[in-house]
């Protein structure tokens, strides 16, 4: 076993939170402060997680259960568990297996993991890494050319589902990248990397992996024709030039033949055009709070998309899950399986895949312990009765 397994097998790590002090050791701050930051004041990346706590359990007690199951289906693929690994980008950045091993952690645990875009592996050999269902979460950095290639290269590679990412016309401003240098780390000459060595000197062991691995490579699946694959600085730009539309989706539709999931959904009207494009699904999301810092946490928009959808649709959300109970909570209140994003990266940077392997085992330990002691027996037993949601969250 590694040093950095052994680390994250301690009795002491027992909450996704744990993982944070030993990413934050392991990993240069800059890297630290992209994978742990958000937009502006990051008002909405604090609410994310706190909006849990005004949701409380109802449970049912003397209740005797043999066992509980925490399966679910998500698109028509059976999960072992209901959450899912959302879309991390640049996770290489993190860990040299990122992406592939992220997945491989996913298929293992039964359950399923989404592809960003924004990637530093290929497609193709992330979903050979993986025995579970892979998905594609979609940009269209580098153009409808660029994007209708990556869309034929994931359905030859057997991707399950396309998430199409409609909440970033631009990139959010993340003030802690700007302040430590996220910008000169992947793409700045020596000169303007200088005032950043110390934070990365001071990484020994992930300055060695990081050189090893070839540094910063451009992003494979974003290959713009006549161009070639895209450099990890265009990022920003490429993302003001191609925002989605819904008249996008008509043609993406065209060209995807599988289900197509609507991520960034945090109003009803939102909600249903969604619908209206034939969305298979949707996710109640605000980006982790990375993009427009002050909207609403996502759970508490999620009573509104329920009450709109009316069970037409699938809905998934994500957004602050840390512990089982918030998985509880969210799907009592009518999400199919939540999506999970910095609870496993944190173990990523921890110590690689066997840092996501066990925070897939902390959420799936919390949420067994958690339904037990609801009494309720399955993942798809949880409804309205289990949890006391404020009153002011319905009708809106």
């Amino acid at each position: 076993m590694t040093r950095a397994a052994r680390s994250v097998a301690s009795p002491r790590v027992v909450s996704i939170e744990d993982f944070r002090p030993i990413a934050r050791r392991r990993i240069p701050q800059s890297v630290f402060d992209y994978l742990d930051g958000g937009a502006e004041g990051e008002v909405t990346l604090r609410e994310n997680c706190r909006i849990f706590n005004d949701v409380t359990f109802r449970p049912r007690h003397a209740v005797a259960l043999a066992d509980c199951s925490l399966c679910t289906t998500v698109l028509g693929f059976k999960l072992s568990l209901p959450f899912l690994l959302a879309p991390v980008g640049y996770s290489r950045l993190m860990h040299p297996g990122g992406e592939v091993v992220a997945a491989r952690a996913a298929g293992r645990a039964g359950t399923g993991y989404i592809l960003s875009t924004i990637s530093g592996h290929k497609l193709e050999d992330v979903k050979a890494g993986s025995s579970g269902p892979v998905f594609y979460q979609l940009y269209l950095m580098g153009g409808r050319g660029a994007a209708e290639g990556a869309i034929e290269r994931a359905r030859v590679a057997g991707f399950s589902a396309l998430f199409v990412t409609i909440d970033t016309p631009v990139s959010g401003i993340r003030e802690r990248d700007f302040r430590n240098g996220m910008k000169e780390l992947v793409s700045g000459g020596a000169l303007e990397k200088i005032p950043y060595l110390p934070q990365i000197l001071s990484r020994p062991g992930w300055l060695f992996s990081f050189l090893r691995d070839g540094g910063v490579p451009p992003l494979p699946n974003v290959v713009v024709p006549g161009k070639g694959p895209m450099p990890l600085i265009d990022v920003a730009t490429a993302l003001a030039e191609s925002a989605v539309t819904w008249a996008d989706l008509r043609w993406i539709r065209e060209i995807w033949k599988g289900p197509i999931v609507i991520k960034g959904v945090l109003t009803a009207d939102d909600a249903l055009r969604s619908i209206d494009e034939g969305a298979a699904a949707i996710s109640v999301s605000n980006h982790g709070g990375r993009q427009l810092d002050g909207v609403p946490a996502s759970l508490r928009v999620l009573p509104e998309v329920v009450e709109a959808v009316k069970g037409r649709i699938e809905i998934l959300m994500d957004g602050g899950i840390r512990r089982g109970t918030d998985i509880a909570k969210a799907i009592a209140m009518g999400a199919r399986a939540v999506l999970c994003g910095r609870a496993y990266a944190y173990g990523l940077a921890a110590a690689g895949e066997a840092g996501v392997d066990r925070a897939i085992d902390i959420l799936r330990v919390d949420l067994d312990r958690t339904l037990r002691l609801l009494g309720c027996p399955s993942v798809e037993a949880l409804d309205r009765s289990y949890v006391n949601v404020p009153k002011s969250w319905e009708g809106n």
